[in-house]
């Protein structure tokens, strides 16, 4: 069973100390929503998990199937499984949407994907994802509104197939994807872990409970 571990991590931002011993532990076919208030450390997790050189890891470990991620360059990250969902998408002119998704596929599987088996893989996302094939003839994010730009990143995370954790700060995503678990991301550590009833809870009364609980 394919398993992501994260403990300890203690993470720095410009001398800050942001994460302050994470532990988590997500396991494959498991879905792990992490929700937290703004500045609770739920970016600076994501990025420290792959390899943004601006996020200094000073303790702690990040394995995945038993191999330390944090040894790993940012693309052999992806290349593993691991997804980083931006909460602004970059355009890249010039790019397509075709090539860059082949390329990305190609790195992923370690292989040349033949282009007739990738075209038939990307139309059944497509159609699943109710997508004209209309919209792959545009470049990477150029001109797109903010709903077109994530369902790119649905149809990548849908061909790419990486092990999946969700970080938010709004519960209304969770409306669409039901979690196994949902973990509470306080001032850099994990205050609370439940099932879906914690997001409800959260919805409801907010954060300032965790704020106030020790942790």
């Amino acid at each position: 069973m394919a398993e992501l571990e994260i403990k300890g991590l203690v993470t720095e931002v410009e001398g800050a100390q942001i994460l302050k011993g994470v532990d988590l532990t997500i396991r494959s076919g498991e879905t792990h929503a992490l929700m937290g208030p703004n500045g609770s450390g739920k970016s600076t997790l994501a990025y420290a998990i792959m390899g943004h050189p601006s996020y200094e890891i000073t303790g702690g470990s990040v394995t995945l199937d038993g191999q330390d991620v944090l040894a790993m360059a940012p693309e052999q990250r992806a290349a593993q499984g691991l997804f980083l969902a931006m909460q602004y998408p970059t355009e890249i002119p010039g790019v397509s949407l075709t090539n860059f998704l082949r390329t990305a596929l190609n790195q992923v599987r370690g292989e040349e994907t033949p282009v007739r088996q990738f075209m038939s893989e990307l139309r059944e996302h497509m159609t699943d994802l109710g997508m004209d094939e209309k919209f792959m003839q545009r470049n990477v994010n150029e001109g797109f509104s903010g709903g077109e730009k994530k369902r790119f990143e649905i149809l990548q995370l849908a061909l790419l197939t990486p092990r999946t954790l969700i970080i938010t700060h709004y519960s209304r995503i969770l409306q669409y994807v039901t979690p196994d678990y949902v973990h509470v991301l306080v001032d850099g550590r994990v205050a609370k872990s439940g099932g879906p009833e914690l997001a409800d809870e959260l919805e409801s009364t907010g954060y300032e409970q965790f704020r106030e609980a020790p942790v």
